[in-house]
């Protein structure tokens, strides 16, 4: 859809990794620049600086000092009324399950609480999905729904990184490295508000505390619903789902190949955006195999396939994220 130029644009996008601000950053870049807020958590060198320079702000999310938040209010609606492009991640947190997560919408309110629908600027929110098949962090994420889990300590966390990065780098130099798969991103059908507000009826300005947050909470399960709904399907997640669904059985690639391929078409018909590379569903099938069986995700014995029964989470993981296509609504499949 064509947006005025003269627009304020959000982009509202799901939170899967921390790689989720450079893909975006990089697919705006020629076009615009971005500000978006960013946990405290990434205030550590050397990441702070990388994200400062792809235009985040950081913020202390759950900070109940009153000052902070009329303070961060304003640069907010400031930011949006002198048309700067945003981005929010409505989750206010990287997703531990694969799905989305219920959203958070305090960033959404600064924006919206002064917007008047006769001004000159419209603001406009774009949603975004974002998917992968490898997320870096997806066993750690997992990780954290396990109440009996030990904490890591930071030499045990340093120590795997260098291992990670030692064991790829002698991949690579052993000619036996692949790609981490796909990165996707897709963008949804924009909301202006100038629309919304006169087609509902509703104005945030309005001092009715009560009225005005439910019609933020209406306006945001509408806003994450879009962003769902514009989630791509990656080769690993439909194959995933696949043993997910078959969480016991050894099968052929054939059968693999065949259980997918229904499930490409499902997701199809529910008009989901799925990755084909090379415009090959038996090639797709194929690279997000090979990805989970390199992993160790899933093992393979005399030609046939299962879900190795340790990883059976991280890749619900991968299913997750877009299992809201098949249970209807992305209402139905909210995760933490």
């Amino acid at each position: 859809a064509t947006i005025d130029h003269n627009s304020s644009i959000v982009f509202v996008i799901n939170h899967r990794s921390n790689m989720d601000y450079l893909i975006l950053a990089y697919m705006v870049v020629n076009r615009s620049a971005l500000s978006y807020a960013v946990g405290e958590w990434a205030r550590i060198w050397p990441l702070q600086t990388l994200i400062r320079t792809l235009g985040a702000y950081f913020v202390r999310r759950g900070s109940g000092n009153s000052l902070y938040r009329k303070v961060l209010a304003r640069y907010v609606q400031f930011a949006t009324a002198g048309g700067m492009a945003q981005a929010v991640f409505p989750e206010g947190g990287l997703t531990r399950d694969g799905r989305l997560r219920t959203p958070k919408l305090g960033l959404i309110k600064y924006m919206v609480s002064e917007f008047d629908p006769e001004g000159d600027r419209d603001l406009v929110f774009v949603p975004v999905g974002i998917n992968y098949d490898r997320v870096l962090e997806d066993r750690s994420l997992v990780r954290t729904l396990d109440p009996n889990a030990v904490r890591r300590t930071r030499g045990f966390i340093f120590s795997t990184v260098v291992t990670w990065i030692a064991h790829n780098v002698w991949l690579m130099l052993s000619g036996r490295w692949y790609r981490f798969g796909y990165a996707c991103l897709s963008f949804g059908q924009p909301l202006s508000m100038r629309s919304y507000v006169r087609e509902h009826g509703v104005d945030f300005r309005s001092g009715d505390a009560d009225a005005g947050e439910a019609a933020l909470q209406v306006l945001g399960a509408q806003l994450l619903e879009a962003v769902a709904r514009c989630i791509p399907v990656t080769p690993v997640a439909a194959v995933a789902t696949v043993f997910v669904r078959n969480p016991a059985k050894a099968m052929s690639e054939l059968e693999i190949k065949a259980h997918a391929h229904r499930l490409i078409e499902e997701l199809e018909r529910r008009e989901a955006y799925v990755h084909i590379p090379r415009a090959d569903r038996d090639y797709a099938v194929t690279v997000g195999l090979r990805m989970l069986t390199l992993r160790h995700l899933v093992t393979t014995s005399e030609g046939l396939y299962r879900a190795s029964d340790d990883a059976l989470d991280v890749l619900a993981f991968y299913a997750n994220s877009i299992e809201h296509f098949s249970s209807g609504s992305r209402a139905e499949a909210v995760g933490t």
